[in-house]
């Protein structure tokens, strides 16, 4: 079997990208490779992973969870099935929290259920002066956020508990978070590669609101005045979120959009 046999088989079952970036990982080739040598051999070990990686592909398993990697603002972070995979609209998230650092000198930053770590990574290394704490319950999406910082050379501190407990008595000029915020029962949660994720970061299990509403409830106890509440929500829960931040005492609720133009981060400040 040669590179070029083995990418137009698989190329029959799924994604034409998906096929090329599945056997350059299995091989170690790469696209030059496949261009320029397609008649090059492939060896038992690695055309063996590859027509597995391509099976569990066509049967709806992510791409980022076969290959173990997924992009997030120009940088590679490990993933896992105990985290959910990077997607471009949390950047939102990220670059709204960095508008709202500018003029503070050395932020302390918390986020809340950082999953892969890839918002409190990208804060530490585009606001190098920032404190930034990461917070999950899970231990297993801890330990790769942990070793994305460390790949990636973010200082960040790790800690494992629920929302606001390990941080109990300290105080942050901003909170983050994307917390689990799909209903229970939406459909999406049965397609795109969504089953194989983790169902604890995708949904709380109710209405959607629930986590949104522990962490609005808890940010008062843990901001410095004047501190910002940042949250990404779903495309139809800004509005709620506002009237959670305005019922908290917040002020200058505001909800901004993704790039598709749906409602994606609401925040507001003390």
């Amino acid at each position: 079997m040669t590179l070029g046999q083995a990418l137009a088989a698989a190329r029959q079952r799924i994604d034409r990208l998906d096929a090329r970036l599945l056997l350059q990982y299995a091989t170690g080739c790469t696209h030059a490779d496949l261009l320029a040598r397609p008649e090059t051999p492939v060896i038992e070990p690695a055309y063996a992973q590859f027509v597995e990686w391509v099976e569990r592909r066509a049967a709806g398993e992510p791409l980022a969870y076969l290959i173990g990697e997924a992009e997030f603002r120009g940088r590679v972070f490990q993933v896992s099935p105990a985290v959910l995979i990077p997607r471009p609209d949390t950047e939102v998230l990220v670059e709204q929290a960095l508008a709202r650092l500018g003029g503070r000198e050395r932020p302390q930053i918390l986020d809340l259920g950082t999953g892969s770590g890839i918002v409190a990574i990208s804060l530490a290394l585009e606001c190098p002066t920032a404190g930034v704490v990461a917070v999950d319950l899970c231990a297993a999406a801890l330990a790769v956020a942990a070793n994305n910082a460390g790949r990636l050379g973010a200082a960040i501190e790790c800690l494992a508990g629920d929302w606001y407990a390990p941080v109990a008595g300290r105080r942050f000029d901003l909170i983050v978070s994307n917390p689990p915020y799909i209903a229970a029962g939406d459909p999406h949660l049965a397609g795109d590669g969504l089953p194989y994720e983790p169902q604890s970061a995708l949904t709380d299990g109710g209405d959607g609101l629930a986590c949104l509403r522990r962490i609005v409830a808890g940010a008062a106890a843990h901001l410095q005045p004047g501190g910002w509440l940042l949250l990404e929500h779903g495309h139809d829960q800004g509005a709620a979120c506002r009237n959670l931040l305005t019922a908290a005492g917040f002020q200058s609720a505001f909800t901004h959009p993704d790039l598709a133009g749906s409602d994606r981060v609401s925040g507001a400040h003390l």
